[in-house]
C-alpha cells in the first residue's frame, strides 16, 4: 500500500509527496522495520516526536506526526495523530471492523464477566463470537494475553483482521474510558454498546467524575444500539449521547428490561424478566447482586442483536464463572479461599457484600491499592473493607513505584475500627489469613483477580494467587 492510499481520507501536508509504498507501520519507534511509516504521538511519560530520529535509523520511510517537523525525511504532518493512526490502522488492515459485528462494554465494574457472559452464550448457540479484554484475547482457539483492557488502535485493527481473516462474526470486547479519550476506539462502529455502571476510578487520569462520565458516554454515540443500566450513576449522560435504540435495564428503576422476583444464593442468582409481555426465568451460576446486573447487561446486548430469550435463558444457566473473578479456589481446607479483581470501592463493597450474602463463618478480605493510580479511593476502600468484613488485612497490591507503606497509609486513614491488621507483604499477608481462618469462614483476596504477577518499580514480579495459596498450604 502507497502512503497516498494509507492517508487519503485524513486531512494532512506531505512534506514530500510521492509513491512511497508502506510496508507497515508503528507507533513504537523500537518496532519500526524497513519500509515502515512511523507515528509519532504523545503519550503520559514521553512523546513520540522525540524517537522520529530512531524510527528512521530502524527503516522508517516515512513519518506521520502533530509537530513541525523538518528534515530530509518524508513527514505527514495532521493534527491530530493519534486519530490518524486509526484511520492508517483501518486503511492497512482493509476496514476489518466492517466485517464483524461488534459489542462494546464500558463501566467501572463489570466488563470483563459480561464480555465472557455474551460470549458464551452466542458460542452455546453456534455463533462465533471473539473477545477482547483485560484478561485475554480469544481468537477462535488462539488465546493471548492482555496487557490492557483495550489495546492501542493499530493493534486493535491487526486483531480485527486476524479475527475477520478466520472467519470470526461477533466481537465481545471491553472499551474503557481511556481508550474512549485516547481514541483507541477512533473509527469504529459498534453493532451494540454497554454501561455496566460509573463509579470512581482513573481519577488520577479524567481527574473529575464528570469527566470519566462523559469519556464512558463516547461509546453511546458510535453504536447502533446500547444496552444502559438505569441503576447507574451518569445513565441518562450515556442516554443522552446515544445515537441508536436505547434498551434499558434495572433491578431498582423502571426500565424496558427489569430484573424480578430476585433470589440470591452461594450457588448464584434467579431472577425473572419481562420482554414482549412475556415472563422468562433466567438464572446463573455466579452468586452476588453483580451478578443480576452482568446477567441483565449480557440479556440486553443479545436482545439488541436479535437473539430469542430461549437461547439466552440456555446460554446463561450454562455459563460458567471467570477466572478472577468471584474465583473458588479449591484448597481442601475447612474454610473457603475466594480471588476477586476487586480494586475500586464500587468493587470491594459488591464482592464482599456478595459474600456476606452466604457465608457461614466470618468474611475475611485481604486487600491494597494499587500504587500510581488515584490515591482518593484508598481511604474508602480502608472504610468498606473495615465496615463489611469481620477482619480487614491491608496489604500491597501492585505499588509500581510508590513506597507501599504510604500506600497502606493512606489506606488505613479510612479506617476506624479494631478489626483490621496490617501485613505489608502480599504473600504474608495471605498466609495469615490462611492460619487464622476457622471452619465456615471465607478469605477474600481482592485486587489481583487474573493477574499473575506483582508489579514493583517497573519489574513485573511472578505471584498468581493460585500458586502462592498452594505453596502455603504445604507450609501450614
Amino acid at each position: 500500500m502507497t502512503l497516498k492510499e494509507l492517508v487519503k481520507n485524513i486531512e494532512c501536508e506531505i512534506s514530500k509527496p510521492g509513491e512511497i509504498e508502506i510496508k507497515g507501520i508503528a507507533y513504537d519507534s523500537r518496532k519500526v522495520r524497513e519500509g515502515y511509516l512511523f507515528v509519532a504521538i504523545k503519550g503520559f511519560e514521553t512523546d513520540g516526536h522525540k524517537y522520529i530520529e530512531s524510527a528512521i535509523k530502524n527503516g522508517a520511510v516515512a513519518v506521520l506526526g502533530e509537530e513541525d517537523i523538518q528534515g530530509d525525511f518524508t513527514y505527514v504532518r495532521v493534527k491530530n495523530s493519534r486519530r490518524a493512526l486509526a484511520m492508517c490502522g483501518a486503511e492497512f488492515y482493509s476496514h476489518p471492523e466492517r466485517k464483524l459485528k461488534i459489542i462494546g462494554i464500558t463501566g467501572t465494574n463489570g466488563k470483563t464477566t459480561t464480555s465472557y457472559l455474551i460470549r458464551q452464550i452466542l458460542m452455546l448457540k453456534g455463533i462465533r463470537c471473539d473477545l477482547i479484554g483485560t484478561n485475554q484475547t480469544i481468537i477462535g482457539d488462539e488465546v493471548i494475553e492482555s496487557s490492557r483492557t483495550t489495546p492501542e488502535s493499530l493493534d486493535l485493527f491487526e486483531l480485527f483482521a486476524k479475527m475477520a481473516d478466520c472467519g470470526g462474526e461477533y466481537v465481545a470486547m471491553e472499551v474503557s474510558s481511556h481508550s474512549l479519550e485516547l481514541d483507541r476506539v477512533y473509527g469504529v462502529e459498534f453493532e451494540t454498546a454497554i454501561l455496566t455502571n460509573i463509579t470512581q476510578d482513573h481519577l488520577d487520569f479524567h481527574k473529575t467524575m464528570d469527566n470519566y462520565a462523559r469519556a464512558k458516554a463516547k461509546l453511546f454515540a458510535v453504536s447502533k444500539s446500547c444496552a444502559i443500566n438505569m441503576d447507574a450513576d451518569y445513565a441518562d449522560l450515556c442516554i443522552k449521547n446515544a445515537n441508536g435504540n436505547v434498551l434499558t435495564y434495572s433491578i431498582k428503576e423502571d426500565s424496558l428490561i427489569r430484573a424480578k422476583n430476585v433470589e440470591m444464593s452461594e450457588r448464584g442468582v434467579i431472577f425473572d424478566i419481562e420482554r414482549n409481555g412475556e415472563s422468562a426465568k433466567m438464572r446463573l451460576g455466579i452468586p452476588g447482586e453483580f451478578s443480576v446486573y452482568n446477567a441483565l447487561a449480557s440479556i440486553c446486548a443479545c436482545i439488541n442483536i436479535g437473539m430469542e430469550t430461549e437461547d439466552i435463558q440456555k446460554g446463561l444457566v450454562l455459563a460458567k464463572s471467570i477466572k478472577g473473578r468471584i474465583e473458588v479456589v479449591h484448597t481442601n481446607t475447612p474454610y473457603t479461599v475466594i480471588i476477586d479483581y476487586a480494586h475500586t470501592p464500587d468493587g470491594l463493597e459488591n464482592i464482599i457484600s456478595a459474600v456476606r450474602a452466604f457465608a457461614k463463618g466470618r468474611v475475611i478480605t485481604v486487600f491494597g491499592c494499587g500504587g500510581n493510580r488515584d490515591a482518593t479511593k484508598r481511604p474508602q476502600m480502608g472504610a468498606i473493607a473495615e465496615k463489611l468484613s469481620d477482619i480487614a488485612i491491608v496489604t500491597s497490591d501492585n505499588p509500581r513505584c510508590e513506597n507501599p507503606d504510604d500506600i497502606i497509609k493512606d489506606i488505613l486513614d479510612g479506617m476506624k475500627k479494631d478489626n483490621h491488621t496490617v501485613v505489608s507483604k502480599r504473600r504474608d499477608a495471605i498466609k495469615h489469613a490462611m492460619q487464622i481462618a476457622k471452619e465456615d469462614d471465607i478469605i477474600i483476596l481482592a485486587g489481583k483477580g487474573h493477574e499473575t504477577y506483582q508489579e514493583i518499580e517497573h519489574i513485573k514480579h511472578d505471584f498468581d494467587e493460585r500458586v502462592v495459596i498452594k505453596e502455603i498450604l504445604a507450609e501450614i
